[in-house]
């Protein structure tokens, strides 16, 4: 798909901003390890079917640093749109629908040739498009974070309980589909619950759905933070996490162990903490390790820079990382 590039360079990345000129960016700055960020890859890759006149570009956050550290991405997935090589908006977080909209927004808004008008979207076909947009899909007053109404808070209430993994479109910030659904769906009231594109019904069908046990078989399951953290320490037989990575260290306890690692010889990953609130508060309270950097071998924490240190001194340090003690 040629408007949908992955980049892996700095000036990579500054050449298509320069190439696309007043047209629509869209970047992604991605990990991929992150199932958010597939997921959201792919909504990329439907937009960009349906926008070809926008450039879609994937970077990867910790793969070209200058870039994320210059336009201070924190967390993935977050999402940047430029114009003129100039950011105009941002997204944080994988909401699929807000996404869409708001790259349907900045790109209609580019002028049209003279004398053309732009076409406008048949209603239906962004409703198809809205409620597809997430293999689970709920409308709503409000955000899951900010329910606007007792009924929506009871419906964000019983996926959280049911470990249900979706995404939500707040009916109070469009008018059109929030009346529009209504008829599309021969559903009068919301919340509305769509899985792969069909309705499953409102709250009181929720409910009954989740007392029979039926919710959790039939919506897809949210990846727990703790399932998560295990995936990321078990990416690698050797795994540290730390400040900033092996080929620049952000700090100075993780300058010391680096060092000592490659002194080792050993091969090893690393995870930038600073790139992931979640995992860098979560880990702390998974391991029962206040600090960092922490070290793991074969999925067992090890320690920190002290025990590091005190394996080096006793010339252990190697044997360790070899999962042989």
């Amino acid at each position: 798909m040629a408007n949908f590039v992955e980049v892996s360079s700095s000036q990579q990345f500054e050449d298509l901003l320069k190439k696309a000129g007043k047209s629509l960016s869209v970047v992604h700055f991605y990990a991929p390890w992150a199932p958010q960020c597939t997921q959201m890859n792919d909504v990329m890759a439907e937009l960009a079917q349906d926008q070809p006149q926008v450039t879609f570009i994937k970077l990867e956050a910790e793969g070209v640093p200058e870039v994320s550290e210059k336009y201070e991405i924190s967390s993935v997935p977050t999402f940047l749109l430029f114009k003129s090589c100039e950011k105009v908006d941002r997204l944080d977080g994988a909401h699929a629908p807000e996404l869409t909209k708001k790259v349907q927004k900045l790109a209609s808004s580019v002028a049209p040739a003279k004398g053309a008008e732009p076409p406008k979207e048949d209603l239906n076909d962004r409703l198809k498009k809205l409620i597809s947009a997430a293999p689970c899909m709920l409308f709503i007053k409000g955000s899951p974070q900010e329910p606007r109404c007792g009924f929506s808070r009871q419906i964000v209430q019983i996926m959280k309980e049911h470990n249900v993994k979706y995404s939500s479109f707040d009916i109070l910030s469009d008018e059109e589909v929030r009346q529009g659904l209504k008829t599309y769906s021969n559903w009068p009231t919301y919340p509305q619950v769509y899985v792969n594109g069909e309705l499953l019904g409102g709250l009181d069908i929720i409910k009954e759905m989740a007392e029979s046990g039926e919710l959790e078989t039939t919506c897809p399951k949210a990846v727990t933070l703790e399932h998560r953290l295990k995936s990321i320490i078990n990416k690698s037989p050797v795994m540290l996490f730390m400040k900033g990575n092996k080929e620049v260290a952000k700090c100075g306890f993780s300058r010391q162990i680096i060092e000592l690692m490659n002194g080792a010889g050993v091969d090893y990953d690393t995870f930038d903490i600073l790139q992931d609130e979640e995992v860098r508060q979560g880990l702390k309270t998974y391991s029962n390790w206040p600090t960092y950097p922490q070290l793991y071998v074969k999925g067992e924490l090890i320690g920190g820079l002290d025990i590091v240190k005190e394996l080096k001194e006793s010339g252990d340090l190697q044997s360790v990382l070899k999962g042989e003690n």
